[in-house]
């Protein structure tokens, strides 16, 4: 069956940077856009980045630009989150999903497969 693990979640000081890996098992996944999302306590769920299936692609939320980067590696199914200059209001849990063929929407309904997310803490 198809499943996505996240890992590199923890709790880090605000300034620090953090990077989270997605390995995909069980899918095609050079069809798959991919995308980071992430939730905090009592918000919903906002698309944090997201990357086309060949990687040419890349899509980042506003707040985020010129701090975290997205990438993929067909090769491995892999797809990363860097994320750096992290600030307070980057808490969150952070899931990775795929979409088959298509990348960047920002609907969690149009995502086919979720990863059980990973919890990232920043403190003061």
């Amino acid at each position: 069956q198809v499943q996505l693990v996240e890992s590199g979640g923890g709790l880090v000081q605000a300034g620090d940077s953090l990077r989270l890996s997605c390995a995909a098992s069980g899918l095609t996944f050079s069809r798959y856009g991919m995308g980071w999302f992430r939730q905090a306590p009592a918000k919903e769920r906002e698309l944090v980045a997201a990357i086309s299936r060949s990687g040419g692609s890349t899509y980042l939320t506003d707040s985020v630009k010129g701090r975290f980067t997205i990438s993929r590696d067909n090769a491995k199914n892999m797809v990363d989150l860097q994320m750096n200059s992290l600030k307070l209001e980057d808490t969150a849990v952070y899931y990775c999903a795929a979409q088959w063929f298509r990348f960047g929407s920002s609907l969690p309904g149009e995502y086919d497969y979720w990863g059980q997310g990973t919890q990232v803490t920043v403190s003061s």
